[in-house]
């Protein structure tokens, strides 16, 4: 199948999209993140100890807030995406997640991979993501070393301090590993 310039334009531009997520992620960049989804987003994402279930552009934004804190370090890394153009204005795409997620309260080191499943589509000649979901292949967690010495830590800079996170427990539900 050959694409047009305008399939191939849109095919970058939702690339592009998906690399500032993750990103605006893993530098609680908050501002960037509320330009990236629609205000009817709907997320579920299934971990080996947890689920995240929600709806909408301001939960999830207050739930990336309140998890990619000061307490907090990440990477995520979004590898060989598969993406499918369903219509002029809309969009499927699989994703690889490769990600480390260090917590300095619990002291623990999660390190992973997913699957993502989202749906994007484009409002006002803009690509956004309108679903998102992802299955773990594979999540480890583990103590973090007592060794261990976090060098550079842009999240303890950039992420919200303990008095300034809320509670967001009413989106996880926490399942045995």
């Amino acid at each position: 199948m050959a694409y047009t310039l305008q399939q191939l334009s849109d095919l970058e531009d939702i690339r592009t999209l998906k690399h500032r997520y993750f990103r605006g992620i893993d530098t609680a960049n908050i501002e960037l993140l509320s330009g990236l989804f629609t205000e009817d987003l709907s997320v579920d994402y299934r971990g080996g100890t947890y689920r995240v279930r929600l709806q909408g552009r301001d939960n999830m934004l207050n739930f990336l807030a309140n998890s990619f804190h000061s307490d907090a370090v990440a990477m995520h890394h979004g590898h060989m995406p598969e993406i499918t153009l369903t219509g002029e204005d809309s969009a499927e795409g699989l994703w690889y997640l490769e990600d480390i997620f260090i917590n300095l309260e619990m002291r623990s080191h999660t390190i992973g991979s997913a699957i993502y499943r989202d749906i994007y589509r484009r409002e006002d000649g803009v690509w956004k993501i309108a679903s998102t979901e992802y299955d773990r292949v594979f999540e480890m967690i583990r103590p973090l070393a007592a060794a261990a010495q976090i060098t550079s830590h842009h999240l303890a800079k950039a992420g919200r301090k303990p008095e300034e996170r809320g509670d967001i427990s009413h989106l996880i539900e926490w399942v045995a590993a």
